[in-house]
Parts: C-alpha cells; structure tokens; sequence
C-alpha cells in the first residue's frame, strides 16, 4: 500500500523546471532598486510601455562590503504594474508577457544597467509579436544610449598628458 501511495505522489509531482528560464540575476528585485531607476534614470517611451533605466556601478555603495556579491553582468529587468491597469488577473498577465518577451529578445550582457519597464493598458489587446519588438527595440535603444553615454564620460575624465617642466622654471 505504501508503494502505491508513493507512485501516486511521484505522478503529481512537479514538472521539472525548464532549461530557458528568468534568472534571478537578471531581475530587479529590491525596492531601493526600483527607487533608484525612478528617481535617477532616464526614460524610454514605446507606444505599450514605458522603459526606466539606469547604468549600475560595478560596486553598489549602499550595500555594506559583507553583504556584497559579486555584480550580476548585464541588465537586471524588474517590472511594476500599477492597479489603475486592471485587476490582478490582467496585471499578472501583463506581467508574464513582459518577462517572456524579455527573456525571448536576448537583453545585451555588455552593458550593466538595471530596467523598469512600465507597461500601459494597451499591451492587453497588443500581440505578443508586437511587444516582443518593442522590448527589443528598447533594449537596442537603451544599449546605444548607455553605450554613448560611457564614451563620452570616459573622454572627460582622460587626464591630460602632463608636460615637462621648462628649464629654469620654478615648480
């Protein structure tokens, strides 16, 4: 009897998980972290969805050095549904569409940066195909403009090549 009872247990066990998955890594998962792309970051408007973004520094200084882990590489994607976009059976929806959606389109692992994605009341009716695009899009966007933005602030922090003092000159 206690064989059967276990052979039923083992048939309605869980599924075992699925290789191709949202790792935790690549999720925003802390409130300081979303405050931070919200009060900090700039904005990326698509015609479903709204894209916060950030650039995170390789340390994070408000974490103290016992807690740290090693910094996840490329982009930490968290998403916030608010309730003026339905109940929470269109909200979670929304929400599994928009982690499959950036799961499928492959975010850049060379730029670190944490996302908030926002999305609006028309990614309900939307099809899934068309907000694929505009993740990825998005994330090309994002990716360019980060991309640009550490060029740029790598010239201006270049340290100009000291000359030589002249001979007879006091320094």
């Amino acid at each position: 009897m206690a064989d059967a009872a276990q052979g039923n247990r083992l048939e309605i066990a869980m599924p075992p998980k699925k290789a191709a998955r949202f790792p935790r890594t690549a999720r925003l998962l802390r409130h300081a972290d979303f405050e931070r792309v919200y009060k900090q970051g700039r904005r990326h408007f698509s015609a479903s969805m709204t894209f916060f973004y950030w650039p995170r520094s390789e340390a994070t200084q408000d974490t103290p050095a016992k807690n740290r882990r090693a910094a996840p590489q490329g982009l930490r994607v968290g998403f916030t549904v608010g309730r003026a976009l339905g109940g929470a059976v269109q909200r979670n929806r929304m929400k599994r569409r928009l982690r499959e959606a950036v799961r499928l389109s492959h975010p850049p692992i060379g730029i670190a940066a944490d996302v908030v994605i926002n999305p609006k009341k028309s990614l309900l009716s939307a099809d899934f195909s068309d907000a694929l695009k505009e993740v990825s899009r998005a994330f090309g966007v994002i990716e360019h403009k980060l991309s640009r933005n550490a060029v740029s602030m790598a010239a201006m922090n270049k340290i100009p090549e000291s000359r030589e003092p002249e001979a007879g000159s006091r320094s």
